[in-house]
């Protein structure tokens, strides 16, 4: 799945740098921000992860953004929006597209999240259209 994500530490150091490893991990939890908090708490203290950014290339789903709520995360910018993405993901997928978005779930952070995006919609979705045109998924 054409999914990345980064993390930043509110210092501006980068946590983590990950991508969706659903498929290959026999994971369906395995998204890229989820993957992102995996990496990063193996090498710092959860505790950096308080007002951390997330970047991710795509919206996050209702679990991912569970997650940055969770985590205490102050701010996520992202590329494609959710529905948008899913236009070029398989049925198989699953996904609930407009259903709730990252707005929704991270209004209810009582850190106060900022979400940005979609940013660069374009760019972002010509790596979704190469996996779309590849039949992947």
């Amino acid at each position: 799945m054409p999914y990345g994500a980064v993390l930043v530490a509110a210092d501006g150091e980068v946590l983590a740098a990950t991508e969706n490893t659903i498929v290959t991990d026999r994971d369906p939890t395995a998204h890229a921000e989820t993957n992102a908090f995996r990496v990063a708490a193996k090498a710092v203290p959860v505790l950096r992860f308080a007002g951390a950014t997330m970047y991710a290339s795509g919206e996050p789903c209702p679990m991912c953004s569970g997650a940055i709520m969770r985590m205490g995360l102050k701010r996520v910018l992202f590329g494609i929006s959710a529905e948008v993405a899913m236009t070029y993901m398989p049925k198989s997928a699953g996904a609930m597209p407009g259903a709730v978005n990252c707005r929704h779930m991270l209004a209810l952070a009582p850190q106060g999240v900022e979400v940005h995006g979609p940013l660069l919609e374009d760019e972002a979705r010509a790596t979704f259209e190469t996996f779309a045109a590849r039949g992947a998924g």
